[in-house]
This record gives structure tokens, C-alpha cells and sequence, in this order.
């Protein structure tokens, strides 16, 4: 997909945003799952999810999403585009990023806040690349990645969503994202999903 005039891919139809960035890490696949499961097979747009992992192993991530949920769910390949009604896994111990014309990159550069991938570096990533047609969602995890990222994506005009602490198994992401004031909503994690529909559906009728 060629970048459009403004230097940003074309926006999907039918989507108020073209993509939504996930991250998490002690806790999180039940937390995904829960959110996914709640999105249809037609959702709109792009998904895209950290989760750390432990690097010594290969991920069963995309297949135990993919068993659970209506929409398709893979592991990124380097160089492909984002898709709507997709969700892109990051491999164990690559950084997934979103390039300004819409494909993944995959790099094992150097490890960020001690973690590969790194929400921060995703989140920069579809900041630059979608603007204001980006959402950030922080899901239960120890640490505080992701934060500076949100930043990023409320800088560039897009909605910054996170895990309220009574629903999260360890809330050190979703409180570091909280403490830097760019956080939109802070939801219970049976509305976040709700809240996602609700977002990049907002311009459809009824």
C-alpha cells in the first residue's frame, strides 16, 4: 500500500482508526484473549500486539489467539502490510514496528527497558506512521513499557486506552501509563474491548 500525499498510509474504509497497538507482559494472554474475543471477524481495522515472551522459546501466541477469537490472528512477517481484521504478533525477541507506509519491520536491535519487543518502540512506530488514526491499549504487566509510547501516540492526536488496576494481574504497565497523564480511558478489562468497537466503529450507522 503507497503512502498517501500526508506521508501516511491510506486509511481503511469503514474505520474511524486504521489500527490498534496492544501490549502486555505478566498476565497478558488471558487479558488478549479477552479483548480479541470480543472484536468481530470484520473488525475495520489493524491489530497489532506485544507481548514479552520468554526469547529461548518459539510463540504459540498467534495459534492459541487464533483458536479463541473471530478475528485472524498471525505471527508479523517482516515486510508485509497491515491488514484490517488482523492481529500481527511480535515474535519472541524481535521489535515489531510499523513502517510509514504500512509494513511490518521486524529488528532485533537492542533490548529497551530490558525487554525485546518493546510496546514502546511499537507504539512510537504507529504514532509516526497513523497519527491520529492510532489507539494504544496497556494491558497487566510488571515494569512500565509502554509508557513513553503512549505519549507518543497522544502527542500525535490518537486514544490511549489501559487496564484498570482491579482487573489487572500486576499493574505496573497500565500504572506507568497512567502516571504520564496521556491516558484517555482507564476501563475494567470486560470494556475495553466495547470501548475499541466503539472508537473505530464510530462512524458507521446504526
Amino acid at each position: 500500500m503507497a503512502p498517501s500525499a500526508s506521508n501516511t498510509p491510506a486509511p481503511f474504509p469503514r474505520a474511524a482508526f486504521d489500527v490498534v497497538g496492544i501490549a502486555a507482559s505478566a498476565g497478558g494472554l488471558n487479558a488478549i484473549v479477552e479483548i480479541l474475543k470480543g472484536l468481530p471477524a470484520d473488525f475495520p481495522a489493524a491489530i497489532v500486539v506485544v507481548q514479552h515472551l520468554d526469547p529461548r522459546h518459539r510463540s504459540l501466541l498467534a495459534e492459541i489467539l487464533e483458536r479463541r477469537t473471530a478475528v485472524k490472528v498471525k505471527q508479523a512477517v517482516d515486510g508485509e502490510p497491515l491488514l484490517p481484521g488482523t492481529v500481527f504478533t511480535a515474535p519472541p525477541n524481535h521489535h515489531l514496528l510499523i513502517d510509514t507506509d504500512g509494513t511490518v519491520s521486524l529488528t532485533q536491535s537492542e533490548l529497551v527497558h530490558f525487554v525485546r519487543p518493546s510496546a514502546d518502540l511499537m507504539f512510537d512506530s504507529l504514532a509516526a506512521t497513523f497519527k491520529g488514526r492510532a489507539i494504544a491499549v496497556v494491558l497487566t504487566g510488571t515494569g512500565s513499557d509502554g509508557a513513553m509510547g503512549i505519549s507518543a501516540i497522544k502527542k500525535m492526536g490518537g486514544t490511549v486506552l489501559a487496564q484498570d488496576e482491579a482487573t489487572s494481574d500486576f499493574y505496573g504497565m497500565p500504572a506507568a501509563a497512567v502516571h504520564t497523564g496521556d491516558v484517555d480511558l482507564v476501563l475494567p478489562l470486560d470494556e475495553i474491548a466495547p470501548a475499541i468497537l466503539g472508537l473505530v466503529m464510530q462512524g458507521e450507522d446504526g
